[in-house]
């Protein structure tokens, strides 16, 4: 008997022939570089070696990041999506980290550092240190290694109007907005997204960017494309590296208007004895410059000191200095949540971190 033989499969089709490059007038029509002109770029090429990128993110990618949404609206290529998946990004490790660093932070200061941290003005400063250059209009003919943008028409008004206050006010609805609404509804400064938008709008700056504002998106867009390409720990690397690593004062974030009553509160709080304050050492109390060293005991141990040219100024910074010691308390092992979800060896299991009763609520 003979065996049917199966025939052969039919070749493949024939691969479609290479469009050709585009002209220069054809160029000029578009809102930005085509993706293919991103491989004979040496700036582009330069950015990616310089900032150490892996070669699974390709070329095409980081491109698509220095595009801001004003220069080409068309969503397949521009930065916004890239932009806001990597705002999220470092919204959540720059909150661990601090968190996880200081347990007992308040609210406030936490908004605080998380802009020290994130905020357009440091992101901005970043990109700079990149060495990333940006054109002067956008447009297919420009070399992708530019920051593209369609630059806003000065109007005179404020732009970036950042949130610092516990309670701000909302001008067309005249209400005030307190601390609970701002951590329900606000993003991660603090701010309400929804008013921030409205008053772009209000100020006409739908009609272009400005450039803080665009190298803030590529900076998110750059984590972002980390984050698809090359999965979660290459971008939390990337953060911990460009971003949390940065030193920040954080003693320079508080603002206390009664220092003495809150630490008083606190000492009632967690069960101390009441803060007495008591001169440590003086110097020329009858002449035109005293020097006062004051210090604010519990009992017998010494919460904080302080040095002012009259006794009041002097216990107002040891209070100050006592309040601060309290709420940048640092334990000596951080453990981090996300430490748990590497792969491999390096995955570490759960140790639950310090829960703070909350700042002082007078």
């Amino acid at each position: 008997m003979s065996s049917s033989s199966t025939p052969p499969p039919p070749p493949p089709p024939p691969p479609p022939p290479p469009s050709p490059p585009l002209r220069d007038d054809d160029l000029t029509k578009l809102p930005s570089p085509p993706p293919e002109r991103a491989l004979h770029s040496p700036k582009l090429a330069a950015l990616h070696a310089r900032l150490s990128l892996p070669s699974r993110l390709p070329l095409q990618t980081l491109a698509r990041a220095l595009v801001d949404s004003s220069a080409d609206p068309h969503p397949k290529f521009n930065n916004a999506s890239l932009a806001q998946l990597g705002n999220n990004l470092m919204a959540y490790y720059a909150a661990e980290h601090i968190i996880c660093h200081y347990p007992r932070i308040p609210i406030t200061v936490l908004f605080a550092a998380t802009y020290g941290y994130t905020g357009p003005a440091s992101l901005g400063k970043l990109v700079k240190e990149w060495g990333v250059e940006t054109a002067a209009e956008p447009g297919g003919e420009v070399d992708p290694g530019l920051l593209q943008l369609k630059w806003l028409p000065h109007t005179g008004l404020p732009l970036n109007d950042s949130v610092t206050s516990t309670m701000t006010r909302d001008p067309k609805a005249g209400w005030r907005r307190g601390l609970s609404s701002r951590i329900v509804y606000a993003d991660q400064f603090g701010d309400l997204t929804s008013m921030e938008m409205s008053a772009r709008e209000a100020a006409g700056e739908t009609r272009g960017s400005t450039l803080d504002r665009a190298q803030t998106n590529f900076a998110r867009a750059v984590v972002g494309a980390l984050y698809l390409h090359c999965g979660r720990n290459v971008a939390k690397k990337f953060i911990t590296a460009q971003i949390l690593s940065r030193h920040l004062a954080f003693s320079s974030l508080f603002d206390f208007r009664q220092p003495t009553r809150d630490l008083s509160r606190l000492c009632a709080r967690e069960g101390f004895e009441g803060p007495v304050a008591g001169i440590i050492s003086e110097t020329g109390r009858l002449s035109r410059h005293p020097v006062f060293v004051v210090g604010v005991y519990s009992g017998h141990d010494k919460l904080g000191e302080g040095v002012g040219s009259s006794l009041d100024e002097a216990r107002n910074r040891a209070a100050v200095a006592a309040l601060k010691s309290w709420y940048l308390y640092s334990p000596l092992e951080v453990f981090l949540p996300s430490e748990t979800e590497d792969g491999g060896e390096k995955a570490k299991r759960w140790k639950p971190g310090l829960i703070d009763g909350g700042e002082i609520i007078v």
